[in-house]
């Protein structure tokens, strides 16, 4: 049988997304709409598969969870330029949220990188949930155009996720990983004590 943890299996999907940035930018300057869709899922899925092998093999570590993290903003990066060439239609007319959401997100991460020298990787209930959305959304603009319901759906909870992301930033002196939320923080002894 093939031991998951001795080669952590779970980092090597991280590491897939990360190399699959540069390629996935190739597809889009190649114009290559449906390539690209159909690898954005693969990157998009292989999240979900490094989480599972993670949590259910015991495979979680400091360095996994980096690269999860660079895996995830990498992906989503691409995936914001996949839609500003495929779609540029909706990005023009809806501009103006897509601002509005992206500068909580900015802020987030020049905390992070102040605070702790890199991104953060908490890993929130709140966080995984507009993850799934935003990779829903993205595909099926992607494949089938827009859903506007979606969108401002995944917008909502991006908002009130990148907040809760922003409060957890003041609440740990030090990076942590897996914290699930603020309920879980307040009770967490890894959080700073005043």
């Amino acid at each position: 049988m093939f031991n998951f943890k001795a080669y952590n299996a779970a980092d090597w999907f991280s590491f897939y997304r990360i190399v699959m940035g540069p390629v996935l930018i190739l597809l889009i300057f190649f114009d290559q709409r449906m390539a690209f869709s159909w690898m954005l899922l693969l990157s998009f899925a292989s999240d979900g598969i490094d989480g599972f092998l993670a949590r259910n093999f015991n495979m979680a570590s400091e360095r996994g969870a980096t690269l999860d993290s660079i895996g995830d903003q990498i992906t989503f990066f691409v995936a914001v330029l996949g839609l500003i060439v495929f779609e540029p239609g909706f990005i023009k007319e809806n501009h103006l949220i897509i601002i509005i959401a992206l500068i909580p997100y900015f802020f987030q991460t020049v905390m992070a990188y102040f605070k702790y020298g890199k991104l953060t990787s908490f890993h929130t209930y709140l966080a995984k949930i507009t993850a799934i959305l935003q990779a829903f959304f993205i595909v099926i603009i992607l494949f089938f155009g827009p859903i506007n319901w979606l969108f401002y759906t995944m917008i909502a909870f991006g908002l009130v996720e990148i907040l809760e992301e922003i409060i957890l930033v003041f609440m740990y002196d030090h990076w942590v990983s897996d914290v699930r939320g603020i309920y879980w923080a307040l009770k967490d002894p890894r959080r700073k004590r005043k």
